[in-house]
């Protein structure tokens, strides 16, 4: 008995929630007498709103100064990656906490990992995406030199550069990533939402 009354009660209670029709235009009209403003809060500067604006496209803009290379990136990969990332794919048989990032198989199996040496389409995004959220327990700490040093190691583990390559603002757009042409640009205007 006790559970037939809560299932009455929770219908009831349903019922009540549901607006009645037309009631979400009462609700915009409601608030036409609100003031423009509620004066809370200041507009944001322009130095404020670059400052935010630390997104990098693929083409490289937005890209900071500094460089680094894959010699210099080891060694900061080894201290503030690694423990999450490993070391390569030999030792992906242990369950890490972050994703593998680099192949260092060879044939058939090097397809089978998904890395940034097969997946990542743009090199300017995996800068991108160190500087604004890596380290895990400390994102955005690392400096412009240190994203360049870790992008060009990563780069060099997947054999995609050269270790002695210097990767800065102006190199890092050039690199070409073995991934882009598996990717198709959505170029649709209008029409359905599925190809």
């Amino acid at each position: 008995m006790r559970l037939k009354t809560y299932i009455v009660l929770s219908y009831i209670t349903l019922a009540a929630c549901k607006p009645t029709t037309g009631s979400h235009t009462a609700l915009l009209q409601d608030t036409g007498s609100w003031p423009a403003s509620f004066h809370i809060g200041r507009r944001a500067t322009l130095a404020e709103i670059n400052a935010l604006d630390i997104d990098i496209r693929p083409d490289g803009k937005g890209l900071p100064p500094g460089q680094g290379n894959a010699l210099s990136g080891q060694t900061i990969y080894t201290a503030k990656c690694a423990a999450c990332h490993g070391t390569g794919t030999a030792a992906m048989n242990v369950q890490l906490p972050g994703p593998a990032l680099m192949n260092d198989s060879a044939g058939a199996n090097r397809k089978k990992l998904r890395t940034i040496g097969n997946y990542w389409p743009y090199a300017t995004t995996i800068f991108d995406y160190i500087r604004r959220s890596m380290p895990y327990n400390a994102p955005g700490t690392l400096t412009p030199d240190e994203v360049y040093s870790i992008t060009a190691y990563l780069l060099y583990a997947n054999r995609i550069i050269d270790q002695q390559t210097m990767m800065n603002a102006a190199s890092l757009p050039a690199v070409e990533m073995p991934a882009k042409k598996l990717f198709i640009a959505d170029d649709r205007q209008g029409g359905p939402e599925i190809r």
